[in-house]
């Protein structure tokens, strides 16, 4: 088995992460006035930028289920995965610190918002499930991969069961994960979803990647497929309904952007793995390498963690559209120079994690 590294991922990545920069700029400091449904450069913008999550997600899960998979081969699977679990608390630490509100905790206020569950919380929680749900299937990559598609169909498809849930008695540190109830921006349903596709797909790649016609054939089946959830997804689950009579699939098809956006993101893996030669650039894969201390950076400037003192609370959204562009870019070419040049999260926290990981183990 080859071990070229596949270069669209993170491509993908870097898009992801820029798209991210870009949304949260804009949505916090763009002027309210502007925000009209009926404009269409805002209609496209607002679009496009919800396909950003989905494909963080979903890249995600594929790169790490690749890289796991692609471990056993190698004969390095428990590394990978120790190094996945300690990744995966890594991000759920790093989720809660950004909100920590430091110095209100030291003027003796407090309140529980800090407990809210983001994007880092979500992913760290996920690659760990991704791990554990590997060991439970024996390490047998294609029960992984079935496995990991119907998870992600079901997650899907029973959405409207946990859409509104409220988790009242159950602490906030746990209840967090699975209800928006209490200001949760990312839950672990729907969203690791998204990450069990991606593991789904990383089975794919692994074990047809050195085929002859394989590039050929991904990119033509992730196009049509692609296209066929986001106009197509909705029809197939009322026909389900006809047939089968479930009012599961009815609500699933009446509220249906997860399959949807699932279609956008295979519509951008398709063209990115079609365009990898053109986009194989060091500057892009380096963004798609530093998306971690990208996101700590750009969530330190824009909402103040630790001082409460951000962009969001000292400009708020007072920005003319023209304003917002130009400061949205400027924004992505400053937070990816800082992260180049002085920021080192990843090796950093994972290094001291990994030692903290040893010792315990050396005492168990």
């Amino acid at each position: 088995m080859s071990t070229n590294r596949l270069y669209f991922i993170d491509a993908v990545r870097a898009f992801a992460i820029l798209m991210m920069l870009q949304g949260h700029f804009i949505d916090s400091l763009l002027d309210v006035s502007f925000r009209d449904q009926s404009n269409t450069i805002f209609k496209t913008w607002e679009y496009f930028r919800g396909i950003t999550a989905p494909t963080f997600f979903t890249i995600s899960g594929l790169i790490f289920s690749y890289l796991m998979i692609r471990a056993k081969h190698n004969g390095t699977l428990e590394k990978r995965m120790r190094k996945g679990l300690i990744r995966g608390l890594m991000l759920i630490g790093i989720g809660y610190l950004l909100r920590a509100p430091i110095f209100e905790w030291l003027v003796g206020r407090f309140n529980s918002y800090f407990l809210v569950i983001d994007v880092l919380q979500c992913i760290g929680l996920s690659l760990i499930t991704i791990v554990v749900i590997y060991k439970l299937v024996l390490r047998k990559t294609l029960l992984f991969s079935i496995v990991m598609l119907l998870a992600g169909t079901c997650i899907f498809l029973t959405e409207p069961l946990y859409r509104f849930l409220e988790l009242e008695g159950i602490p906030l540190f746990f209840s967090n994960y699975m209800t928006k109830s209490n200001g949760s921006v990312f839950t672990i349903f729907p969203w690791f979803g998204y990450m069990a596709f991606g593991s789904f797909f990383a089975t794919i790649f692994y074990r047809y990647l050195q085929g002859k016609h394989f590039k050929t054939s991904i990119v033509s089946a992730f196009f049509i497929i692609g296209l066929s959830l986001i106009y197509k997804s909705s029809w197939l689950l009322i026909k389900l309904y006809n047939i089968f009579d479930v009012e599961l699939l009815k609500a699933s098809a009446n509220y249906n952007y997860l399959f949807t956006r699932l279609g956008d993101v295979l519509i951008i893996f398709s063209l990115f793995y079609l365009a990898e030669k053109f986009i194989k650039q060091p500057l892009i894969l380096k963004i798609g390498q530093k998306t971690l201390s990208i996101y700590v950076i750009h969530f330190i400037i824009i909402y103040g963690s630790f001082t409460g003192i951000g962009l969001q609370k000292l400009i708020g959204k007072t920005l003319l559209p023209w304003q917002a562009i130009f400061g949205a870019l400027l924004f992505l070419t400053i937070v990816c120079f800082i992260s180049f040049h002085y920021a080192k999260t990843n090796a950093f926290i994972y290094l001291h994690l990994r030692k903290f990981y040893d010792k315990i183990k050396k005492r168990v």
